[in-house]
């Protein structure tokens, strides 16, 4: 998943980009809210973690530009204000959760996995289609019950095509979404993952629709 970071505290905005980047997630990291605008009307993402006090627009204001868009995009509020009136205010204005700060990383990561799950409409954490089934949290593959070790953008790239089974991804749109900013993919490094993944799991695994893009496949 490709997360937008809106944190304009260079301490907490490093370590929870690192943190969450070592748990697999794609992070690009913005410190004021005219930017974090203009990146989510640029960019596809997965999720928004908000911090309110934002310089430059602050994020309520980008929440409601959000939500007035009728974008549906997952939107967790970060912030030091605990105040019952703000935690309203932000729940009311379209926010799907909020984390007030300190937070533990394990938390949060939690709360991802929540919203994330309610957006697509699982009731299980667990992941299945066909044969395959993922844990996101503890970043486990098994098929057919057989435990399967891959590399963060290969297990990367099999959540984003199990997510909507049916749906079927361009090299570009999975490219945007398992690199962020300074993360430059290859020409052809959406194939090579796409070719060691049915390797290790079966040429069925990935089905491949000629001139459109790849889709999950089912191995039973």
């Amino acid at each position: 998943m490709r997360i937008l970071l809106a944190e304009d505290d260079p301490m907490v905005g490093s370590s929870l980009q690192q943190g969450l980047r070592k748990q697999g997630f794609v992070v690009d990291w913005i410190q004021n809210g005219r930017s974090a605008l203009l990146a989510l009307e640029t960019t596809p993402y997965g999720l928004l973690l908000l911090d309110l006090g934002l310089p430059q627009q602050d994020g309520m204001n980008i929440l409601k530009t959000l939500r007035s868009r009728e974008e549906a995009l997952p939107v967790i509020i970060i912030t030091a204000r605990d105040g019952l009136t703000e935690r309203i205010a932000g729940l009311n204005q379209g926010a799907d959760d909020y984390l007030v700060k300190p937070f533990a990383l394990e938390e949060l990561i939690a709360r991802i996995t929540a919203v994330n799950r309610r957006h697509t409409g699982r009731a299980q954490t667990i992941m299945e289609c066909g044969g395959l089934k993922l844990d996101p949290v503890h970043h486990h593959l098994w098929l057919h019950d057989d435990l399967f070790s891959v590399s963060a953008k290969e297990f990367a790239l099999l959540q984003e095509l199990i997510r909507d089974p049916g749906a079927v991804l361009s090299r570009e749109q999975l490219e945007d979404r398992l690199y962020g900013w300074g993360e430059e993919p290859g020409s052809n490094a959406i194939e090579v993952h796409i070719c060691n993944l049915r390797k290790k799991l079966g040429n069925d695994a990935i089905r491949t629709i000629r001139g459109v893009g790849y889709r999950i496949g089912k191995v039973e």
